[in-house]
């Protein structure tokens, strides 16, 4: 049995769900998990850990700046143990982009860091306009227009493909 850790920057809650879900696969699994936002993490013993899981979501083209520097403060420990990356954002909801290779948020932050991943998954996001503020609802549509994507305010489109997040979770159980 190894101890997991699962670390994750959520700005509107769809990346935590995913690490949860993460979570219940992994212990379904046997495998022992600690799943912490990365504000907590950053006072967490990872020489604790025998894996280390990292996910963050996009906010208007970038990834949480607290994943960034908490990936730099331990790039040592997590080059010492089985790791993982994996990025949701609403871009991977196109087939051509739902790679981690293909996927334009994730090759940019592996370009900006130092860290090599030796996992790497990309999870479409959601769309929820009701419960965002007025000028993020607003951004969120004109982007959303840009790219083709939903832009009904009114709407709440989840784009995550579970069975992938499943699998990916099993995937990093059995490694």
């Amino acid at each position: 049995m190894s101890h997991i850790l699962i670390v994750y920057a959520s700005h509107d809650g769809q990346t935590e769900k995913i690490c949860r879900t993460l979570q219940t696969v992994m212990q379904a699994a046997g495998q022992q998990t600690t799943l912490l936002p990365v504000d907590q993490a950053a006072q967490a013993d990872l020489t604790a850990f025998d894996k280390i899981v990292i996910g963050a979501s996009i906010r208007y083209g970038k990834h949480s700046p607290a994943i960034t520097a908490f990936i730099k403060q331990n790039q040592a420990i997590l080059d010492s143990k089985p790791n993982a990356f994996f990025s949701v954002n609403v871009v991977a909801r196109k087939p051509e982009k739902s790679r981690p290779a293909d996927n334009p948020y994730l090759q940019k932050f592996l370009r900006g860091i130092s860290w090599q991943p030796k996992q790497l998954a990309v999870f479409a996001g959601k769309i929820d306009y009701p419960s965002y503020g007025f000028f993020d609802r607003l951004m969120i549509r004109m982007i959303m227009w840009m790219t083709h994507g939903p832009t009904d305010p009114k709407v709440v489109v989840e784009f995550t493909d579970w069975a992938q997040v499943k699998a990916f979770g099993q995937h990093i159980a059995n490694l």
